[in-house]
């Protein structure tokens, strides 16, 4: 979570009165022209990074930055929302909120994880509890204008996440730093002991600490400034993966600068932990990008899922212009679909591979399916015969003959959103340049995306999750994605291919209108 732009939580039960619930959707949210369908927000108010992500009682719990204030960065909280697959998602009351300390200045909630403590190894709920949740975040000290310090505090609940208690002898653990924060714990089975991966900013750094109780840290080893370090780091998560044909690797995600300079962005790093210490596969002198888009943010996972699955949910905005994005006053922000993680064995070597969760694929109407299509050579090329703002197309593409791919969304008369392939370089540009509203700050269109996507036995896949002001791409089953947000003026919500220099061929388009689907 970045220190300039705090995000505040207190506890429930911490605090002289509960926190307040969450709101009720605004009555004119259906009709709301920036407010995705089945990605989540918030009924009101301003969002960011995703906290807390854990399994219980069959539900999955997102936390996440909240402002129970208003639609901008400060006085932030973990909202909480709760669903028992993914999709569907319902808000529950606010969880922490930020407090006064004795002397006077102010605690803020910054972001961190959260855990089932089922065999109550800290010894904080009563005999025989094997569903206490344990929270863990960054305890941001500060007067008005001046950071005092950031160290980690814990707090309980036994109740599913609906209210909590902070730990009476917080913090747990404390370096006297100004830039250290975002704790993700997990349990480590084969040393029987809990794992912390904090970062030092500053110095682009995680920092590992070890546990046998949650409540008492001991430093384990550090490690970083490695692929992008132009900004600090941010929201680590550790975990592991099984590779194809056997064995398993380690996967490092970091928040950090992106693939355009003036950008955050995320990269993750392969490598071995045993228990003590992550040494990456190679130098790594060069980033590894999570995604290419530029509203990919704080992705973090779910440590717990059902059947040993790994779910990524990412804030779909970037800091660069977050606090200004144009969806007025009532909301702003909101998390990508979440995705399900795993490793693929590729002409480039071992690769980290998203893919929306399955359970996506229950929503909606699928109301195309088209085996074949020709894309003639030149403007007019083929229209998809559909109109609409939220919908999951798949579409396979073979460039035959053509030298550049397009694909627009939510196209109308004088706007578009543009997909753009090489076919000579092997590229894919996400353009958002005429999307619609983009001068409402100079950052938002003043670059493009681009992502090297190699042809697979010559063909194209895209997969594209458009939700009216959300454009997630998923290339190639998954192997590269961009995210976009974009604000279209006019809602015509055509879909166009074209190809330049030749002819191509589509040979499948599948497409499942989602409008009528919502995520709450």
């Amino acid at each position: 979570m970045k220190s300039l732009l705090p995000c505040a939580l207190v506890l429930l039960g911490a605090c002289s009165s509960p926190a307040p619930p969450a709101a009720t959707a605004p009555a004119g949210a259906p009709t709301d022209p920036y407010r995705p369908v089945y990605h989540y927000s918030a009924p009101k108010n301003w969002i960011n990074d995703a906290n807390g992500l854990v399994y219980t009682n069959g539900q999955y719990q997102l936390f996440y930055q909240y402002n129970p204030q208003g639609p901008t960065p400060g006085h932030l909280a973990w909202g909480h929302a709760t669903s028992p697959d993914l999709v569907h998602w319902a808000p529950q009351p606010v969880a922490l909120t930020e407090y006064k300390n004795p002397d006077g200045s102010n605690t803020m909630i910054f972001s961190g994880s959260a855990v089932v403590d089922s065999a109550n190894t800290s010894g904080l709920f009563p005999a025989g509890t094997t569903d206490g949740l344990v929270a863990f975040y960054t305890g941001h000290v500060e007067r008005p204008g001046l950071v005092l310090r950031q160290r980690q505090e814990l707090a309980t609940s036994r109740d599913h996440g609906l209210t909590w208690q902070r730990y009476a002898k917080n913090p747990v653990l404390d370096i006297g730093s100004k830039e250290f924060r975002d704790p993700k714990v997990f349990w480590y089975a084969p040393q029987q002991k809990w794992v912390m991966a904090t970062v030092k900013a500053d110095r682009q750094q995680v920092y590992l600490y070890e546990s046998k109780n949650l409540t008492q840290w001991t430093f384990l080893s550090r490690w970083g400034r490695a692929g992008n370090t132009v900004k600090e780091w941010e929201c680590p998560d550790l975990f592991e993966l099984p590779v194809p044909g056997g064995g398993t690797k380690w996967v490092l995600l970091i928040s950090s600068g992106g693939p355009i300079e003036q950008f955050r962005g995320q990269q993750y790093f392969l490598g071995q932990f045993d228990g003590k210490t992550f040494v990456p596969d190679q130098p790594y002198d060069e980033p590894t990008y999570l995604d290419f888009g530029k509203d990919f943010f704080a992705g973090v996972t779910f440590g717990n899922a059902p059947k040993g699955r790994r779910i990524l949910v990412g804030w779909a905005n970037n800091w660069a212009y977050a606090p200004t994005v144009p969806t007025g006053d009532q909301w702003r922000g909101c998390f990508a679909v979440p995705r399900e993680l795993s490793l693929r064995r590729t002409a480039q070597g071992l690769a980290l591979v998203q893919q929306p969760v399955a359970e996506l694929r229950a929503l909606g109407k699928e109301v195309l399916n088209v085996p074949n299509q020709a894309i003639p050579a030149g403007a007019a090329g083929y229209e998809v015969p559909f109109k609409g703002e939220s919908y999951d197309l798949s579409l396979t593409l073979t460039p035959g003959t053509a030298k550049t791919l397009a694909l627009n969304v939510l196209q109308s008369t004088a706007e578009r959103t543009t997909l753009r392939y090489d076919v000579a370089r092997q590229t894919l540009t996400l353009d958002r340049t005429q999307s619609g509203n983009v001068d409402f700050h100079p950052m938002f269109a003043s670059s493009l995306e681009t992502a090297r996507v190699p042809l697979r036995n010559g063909k194209l896949q895209l997969r594209l999750l458009v939700d009216k002001s959300v454009v997630e791409v998923f290339a190639q089953d998954g192997e590269t994605t961009l995210t976009d947000l974009v604000f279209p003026r006019q809602h015509t919500g055509r879909i166009t291919l074209t190809a330049e220099g030749g002819t191509a061929q589509m040979t499948a388009l599948r497409l499942a209108d989602l409008s009528g689907a919502p995520a709450s």
